[in-house]
């Protein structure tokens, strides 16, 4: 879904109120997870969780960190069990990292117990979103469109089973925020 949107807040006040389970954000680095989260839960008037954020505060070490001295699997297993926490604890906006999803029990448990919401991009705005730090370790050990393009082709047919799909575009986080509102709204 890519259209404008005409939400005015007594829509989304109506729409939020439907919502009974956790919003989690899926998609890759770049796609805007987390500015657009908090966003979106603001309007909402839920919580907003960085699970990379609780990633960091339960290892009390760095995602990178984790990923040089234990490796990808140790990490995603620790993933999944904060995320399956988060889902028990709240019912607001989660943001996952954008391998969470690909994890095919993390994947079953998001889709089981929340509403899953894609946020895809397109590959110039993801190189140009990812380069504005250095902290991505997957972005490391190469050419970030290289390895970018690469993750979108295996992840993508995995990211569309979320039950929401919206295109995150180079406008106002607000307007992703309101897109992922109405596509919520039409899949309820």
């Amino acid at each position: 879904m890519t259209a404008e949107t005409s939400l005015n807040d007594a829509d989304i006040d109506r729409i939020a109120a439907r919502i009974d389970r956790p919003v989690v954000l899926i998609g890759l680095m770049g796609a805007g997870k987390s500015t657009v989260g908090r966003r979106l839960a603001a309007m909402l008037g839920r919580d907003f969780i960085d699970a990379d954020d609780a990633i960091e505060d339960a290892a009390q070490r760095k995602i990178s960190e984790i990923f040089e001295e234990f490796g990808e699997a140790y990490f995603r297993d620790g993933e999944r069990r904060v995320i399956a926490r988060l889902i028990e604890e709240n019912s607001g906006v989660i943001a996952t990292g954008g391998g969470a999803f690909v994890d095919p029990e993390t994947r079953a448990l998001i889709l089981e117990k929340a509403i899953a919401v894609w946020i895809d991009c397109d590959l110039d705005t993801l190189v140009e979103r990812t380069s504005r730090r250095n902290h991505r370790p997957l972005l490391r050990n190469g050419d970030p469109r290289e390895i970018l393009g690469r993750l979108i082709k295996e992840r993508g047919p995995l990211y569309s089973q979320a039950q929401v799909r919206v295109l995150s575009e180079d406008g106002p986080h607000n307007d992703t925020a309101k897109l992922i509102i109405e596509a919520i709204d039409q899949w309820m």
